[in-house]
């Protein structure tokens, strides 16, 4: 069933928080509706801030970015992990100390703005690593990060995401490249500091005043786990990395309060989806493990039904269409529906 029958998602909050790639964006272009979804938070006079585990652009970059396409955005709204890792470092080490970067030329100038000194070579005796995306990363800087932290400096990675969207599909994100060095290292960062993590989310859900913070995401492992982890409801949307093939496998820690094709889901109340959850429309029975689609309705009133079915199974179930509805249904998902 939808997330609350007659009444649109965003009247529960007074805070909208938004992942970046993958749900506002895609590399450079919007992605259709969000230009307008977010508008729409801005004449409602609804807060809205954007946490992103990119660590390759400053916060006022993203802002520039974003005011580019349409959406107008002051630095203060965006949330970095290059910014919260400089600012972690920041806290840690004395004043003007070391730290050798690999990643983006953002993640040296958020060192810079904190009082650290950015380096790239181990003989220069960093005090820490910190390790983010950078489209230009390459076996020397990973090297020299291998030789500082083996000589005793702290391991910071902004983020550990495996892959980053793009329009030709997933390509390798800074967790492929942290996994070079753990690989090399045989141990893990000292601290991650993006999302799974819920320092990003905590420090935005302060900006509340009180009232409760929705997460929007597109993917289960850094979104809508760093939501959980920050207590913050959250909203899956299907416009990015995850789909709902993962979202039926999901672990607990990775499951969100509501799904919706896209931000439209906002302001529609048939357009979002409590999961899990039942719908009169459809039937859904389990037996030996497959589950069976039957009825007419929305879809996404049957993947409510789907994940009650699918995360109370011991594994992931094989699911089958009952009719040409259900037939659709799951073909809408992406799932096959012949079982």
């Amino acid at each position: 069933m939808s997330a609350d029958a007659g009444k649109r998602l965003v009247d529960g909050y007074t805070l909208v928080v938004f992942d970046l790639d993958g749900v506002i964006y895609l590399i450079d272009r919007p992605i259709p509706g969000a230009v307008d979804a977010v508008a729409r938070l801005h004449a409602e006079g609804r807060a809205v801030a954007y946490a992103t585990n990119n660590a390759s652009r400053r916060s006022s970059e993203v802002a520039d970015l974003l005011t580019g396409m349409g959406v107008p955005a002051q630095p203060e709204e965006v949330l970095t992990s290059a910014a919260a890792s400089a600012e972690l470092l920041r806290d840690r080490l004395p004043a003007g100390a070391p730290v050798l970067v690999v990643g983006a030329e953002a993640l040296r100038a958020e060192l810079r703005a904190v009082g650290l000194t950015p380096v790239s070579r181990a003989d220069e005796e960093p005090a820490a690593v910190v390790q983010g995306y950078g489209p230009q990363v390459g076996w020397a800087e990973l090297a020299e990060a291998s030789v500082a932290v083996r000589s005793g400096a702290i391991w910071i990675a902004t983020n550990t995401d495996r892959t980053l969207p793009s329009n030709r599909g997933p390509l390798p994100g800074n967790g492929s490249l942290v996994a070079v060095l753990r690989t090399a290292l045989e141990r893990d960062p000292d601290v991650v500091v993006g999302k799974p993590e819920p320092a990003l989310f905590e420090t935005a859900a302060r900006r509340s005043d009180g009232g409760r913070a929705l997460v929007v995401g597109d993917r289960l492992d850094t979104d809508i786990e760093g939501a959980r982890r920050a207590g913050l409801d959250s909203l899956l949307v299907l416009t990015g990395v995850h789909g709902v093939p993962d979202l039926l496998a999901a672990s607990p820690e990775r499951r969100p309060t509501y799904v919706a094709w896209d931000l439209a889901g906002l302001f529609d109340p048939q357009g979002a989806v409590a999961v899990p959850g039942d719908a009169a429309e459809w039937s859904v029975t389990v037996q030996d493990g497959l589950v069976e689609l039957a009825g007419s309705g929305r879809p996404l009133d049957a993947l409510a039904a789907l994940c009650a079915a699918a995360w109370s199974a011991p594994e992931v179930p094989k699911i089958r269409a009952v009719g040409a509805d259900a037939a659709h249904a799951l073909e809408s998902f992406g799932l096959p529906s012949g079982g």
